[in-house]
């Protein structure tokens, strides 16, 4: 492979990780805002599953190393914590969830929130983003590669199977009574 198509590729890979981080972070907030609650899950499942697909892609890539040993200047951090805040309204009840901790290396159990995750997650492509449309694309990857396997890949496929699970019991916890009647006039012609 010519140093050229490597260029392309990369290019080729944060043009698709910028992509599917707008996306997350749009998604994001607007559950956050609560807008359209009643597909609050749904959107954060598709919007979760997008970004985990893009992270599988950075995690399947070789190292990626930039050209500078440090992190250029953005500017401050972006002020996430309302955002949280927005979310553990939304989750309100329901926010916390227990997740095994390394399956690894034990059974460790520690607690965790959706909202707390799914915000890690937010400030990681926010960062990589920032970088990105600065122009240093490079950079951009790096943070978006290492923070994936660092933090947000894993908190990202925790709270994904949460979503999933709550969707589940929404939607499959019926009353006895309701789920007979259902089936009933489901064999009926």
């Amino acid at each position: 492979m010519t140093e050229h198509t490597e260029a392309g590729d990369v290019r080729e890979i944060a043009h698709a990780v910028a992509d599917e981080a707008r996306s997350y972070l749009s998604t994001v907030t607007e559950v956050a805002a609560g807008a359209n609650p009643d597909a609050a899950l749904p959107l954060l499942l598709l919007a979760v599953s997008d970004i985990l697909a893009a992270g599988a892609r950075l995690g399947a890539t070789t190292d990626v190393v930039p050209a500078e040993r440090f992190e250029p200047d953005v500017g401050p951090d972006p002020d996430v914590d309302p955002l949280r805040v927005a979310l553990a309204n939304v989750f309100e009840g329901v926010d916390e969830y227990l997740e095994v901790l390394d399956p690894l290396l034990g059974d460790d159990v520690g607690a965790a929130t959706i909202s707390g995750d799914l915000v890690a997650v937010a400030g990681a492509l926010a960062q990589g983003l920032r970088h990105y449309e600065h122009g240093q694309v490079l950079e951009a990857l790096w943070w978006w590669q290492f923070s994936y396997l660092s933090d947000w890949g894993e908190r990202a496929s925790s709270v994904l199977r949460t979503l999933q699970t709550m969707l589940a019991h929404l939607r499959l916890d019926v009353d006895d009574d309701v789920a007979a009647e259902a089936e009933y006039d489901a064999l009926q012609p």
